[in-house]
């Protein structure tokens, strides 16, 4: 009897076991996580109506409430989140990130879906965050638990590397099916959590991210998140870019600094009851002024993208500075969401005030490219994510084959730029952290 032909034929049968299994779980947890979306966004919508009585749209994504309900609006909701996460992180089992999840720590379900929910109320309500972080936690927290489940149902258990996987996946694919940008789901899954291009991993995540994108489209549409013109990116725009991205290359580094160091001293304990609402009051009296500033960035990056004088650009200026330090205070003082949004919507800022300088010796200029531009390089900046940051802005805004060039060039500008930054800041950081011997 051969038993080395019974050992490779014992291997192949495991080895295809493990790719049904993992097919199986790629195929279900799209539709589920897809499904979560849908739950995520019918949520924001209804919070959203309930305490600004509108519904954001790309054509109306700025809120159409008064001054005074807006302030109440946010306030009340800071309130509110700030008792909810006070008891989720001080009397209740902690929830655990995406990335300690890929580590195999446990999610909690209950806690994970409370924890999710609020985000997103206090996105509605008119917080300064972004949304994008509770589709992708609901998603991880989604596919560890199918992981668990599917033992019970006889099929093969999967290596660690493919449990990682369908985590990371499910993340991406909560994001795909929020903004309906499968592409932008993938790479968020193999170039930021797993940071390995396989085709293995590029199948899997994408799969699941194109079923969770369909699953989404179905309450969503296929329609754009931001509105923007339809004018091909001219040679012209090469010589914008080169001059936008060192500004949002070096911005986004700042960025994405500041906002790590708001989630590594973030408030916990007691201290969350009163100053998480006190910033939520602080957001509502700059929204009493500019209601632009209210929600997770898109009325900002909107409001630039249709920009198309020098009228704005006194509200750009002010709106993209106090969106920034508004949403690291928020995150400083005890609430939980994304940053990409804000990024972008900083960025289209930043690329619209330049664009109108610009516009006054170029007076031919289309500003909403400006805009664009700005907002994909600082977004690769801040997330040192080039390919995800190109594709998610590609995808959100609908933008023709133009605009690849002059974005591959500015990505990569930021990028170096950026990169110089951040090691600048390293290197300062661990030269003060050295003990000085005696």
């Amino acid at each position: 009897m051969d038993t080395s032909a019974m050992k490779k034929n014992s291997g192949s049968s495991s080895t295809t076991r493990e790719n049904i299994s993992l097919t199986i779980a790629t195929v279900i947890l799209g539709v589920i996580v897809g499904f979560s979306a849908i739950c995520l966004s019918l949520l924001l919508e209804f919070v959203e109506k309930i305490f600004l009585n509108y519904l954001e749209t790309a054509q109306s994504p700025v809120p159409t409430a008064g001054p005074l309900h807006r302030l109440l609006s946010v306030t009340v909701g800071g309130l509110l989140v700030a008792i909810v996460w006070y008891f989720l992180r001080n009397k209740t089992q902690p929830t655990v990130g995406i990335k300690k999840a890929l580590d195999g720590q446990k999610m909690p379900v209950l806690q994970t879906i409370v924890h999710v929910c609020t985000q997103i109320v206090y996105v509605g309500t008119g917080g300064s965050i972004g949304r994008e972080l509770a589709p992708r936690e609901a998603g991880a927290m989604l596919a560890q638990t199918w992981i668990r489940f599917q033992s019970h149902l006889g099929l093969a258990d999967l290596t660690d590397d493919d449990r990682r996987l369908l985590i990371a996946a499910a993340a991406g694919a909560g994001f795909a099916g929020i903004y309906i940008a499968p592409i932008t789901g993938m790479l968020f899954c193999v170039e930021i959590l797993l940071k390995k291009l396989s085709l293995r991993n590029v199948l899997v995540s994408l799969t699941m991210s194109m079923i969770a994108m369909l699953m989404g489209s179905l309450i969503k549409g296929f329609h754009p998140y931001y509105l923007v013109g339809d004018a091909h990116f001219s040679m012209i725009s090469l010589i914008l870019v080169i001059i936008i991205a060192p500004f949002t290359g070096f911005a986004g580094a700042l960025f994405r600094v500041i906002c790590q160091w708001a989630e590594k001293n973030q408030v916990k304990k007691s201290p969350i009851l009163w100053q998480l609402p006190l910033v939520a009051f602080l957001t509502g009296v700059v929204a009493y002024f500019f209601p632009e500033i209210m929600g997770n960035g898109r009325a900002l990056a909107q409001t630039a993208m249709w920009t198309k004088s020098s009228q704005l650009l006194w509200l750009l200026i002010a709106v993209g500075i106090l969106k920034a330090v508004v949403t690291v205070l928020t995150i400083r003082f005890g609430a939980a969401g994304g940053t990409l949004t804000p990024a972008i919507a900083i960025g289209a800022a930043m690329g619209a005030i330049i664009g109108i300088g610009l516009s006054q010796i170029w007076p031919n200029l289309v500003i909403w490219q400006c805009a664009v531009l700005g907002a994909v390089t600082l977004l690769s900046a801040s997330q040192q994510a080039p390919f995800m940051a190109m594709f998610m802005i590609l995808e959100i805004c609908h933008l023709n084959y133009s605009v690849f060039w002059p974005m591959a060039i500015g990505v990569a500008i930021a990028m170096v730029i950026s990169r110089q930054t951040l090691k600048k800041y390293n290197t300062k950081v661990q030269f003060k952290t050295v003990p000085v011997p005696k």
